[in-house]
C-alpha cells in the first residue's frame, strides 16, 4: 500500500513539469534565429538624428533580454530593419487658466519593423510598434517655454517604451 502511494506521488511530480524547459522559449515564427543584426534605421520623418538613437535603444533592449545576441549582419542569422514613421507631439493637458498654452504633451514614436532571415532572405516577420511617453514643458510662460528641447530629452523614453514592446514580442511571442 505505502509503495503504491509513492509511487503513484512520483508519478504526479515527475508528470506535473512535462511541458517545461530551461532557457528561452522563443515564438514559433522565429525559430533558428539565435543572432540578429540591427543596422541603423531609416528616418521618413523631419526630425533630424533620431535613426541611431532607436536604434540603439533596440539594441540595448535586445542585449538587456538576452534572448537573442546582436551581431554583424556578417555573423546574423536574421536582420531587422527599422523604418521611422511617425513622431509626434499631442498637447495632453493645458495650464489653468490658460488654455492656449500646453504644460504636458505626449510623444509618440512609431517604427516599421521587418525581420528578414539571413539565409533565405524570406521576411520572418513585419510589423508596427508605437512607444509612448508623456513630458511637461519648462518655463513658466510662453516666451521661456523650448517644447522642441523637452521633446528631444523624450525622445529616448518613448523610444524604450517602443523597444520594450518589441522585444517581448519577439522574446516570449506577445
Amino acid at each position: 500500500m505505502r509503495f503504491a502511494f509513492l509511487l503513484s506521488l512520483a508519478a504526479f511530480v515527475f508528470t506535473g513539469c512535462a511541458g517545461y524547459h530551461i532557457g528561452p522559449v522563443q515564438p514559433k515564427f522565429m525559430e533558428g534565429i539565435h543572432k540578429i543584426a540591427i543596422p541603423t534605421f531609416r528616418n521618413d520623418t523631419l526630425e533630424p538624428r533620431v535613426e541611431t538613437i532607436l536604434a540603439t535603444t533596440v539594441i540595448n533592449q535586445f542585449q538587456q533580454d538576452g534572448t537573442y545576441q546582436i551581431v554583424d549582419e556578417k555573423d546574423a542569422d536574421a536582420i531587422l530593419e527599422g523604418t521611422l514613421d511617425v513622431l509626434q507631439r499631442n498637447p495632453a493637458r493645458s495650464v489653468r487658466g490658460n488654455v492656449l498654452l500646453t504644460k504636458e504633451y505626449t510623444l509618440n514614436v512609431r517604427c516599421r519593423f521587418k525581420l528578414t532571415k539571413k539565409s533565405t532572405g524570406v521576411i520572418v516577420d513585419q510589423r508596427v510598434v508605437t512607444g509612448t511617453t508623456s513630458f511637461y514643458a519648462t518655463g513658466s510662460d510662453s516666451v521661456s517655454q523650448d517644447v522642441n528641447q523637452d521633446e528631444r530629452q523624450a525622445v529616448p523614453l518613448a523610444a524604450a517604451d517602443m523597444a520594450v514592446q518589441l522585444v517581448s514580442q519577439y522574446a516570449e511571442g506577445w
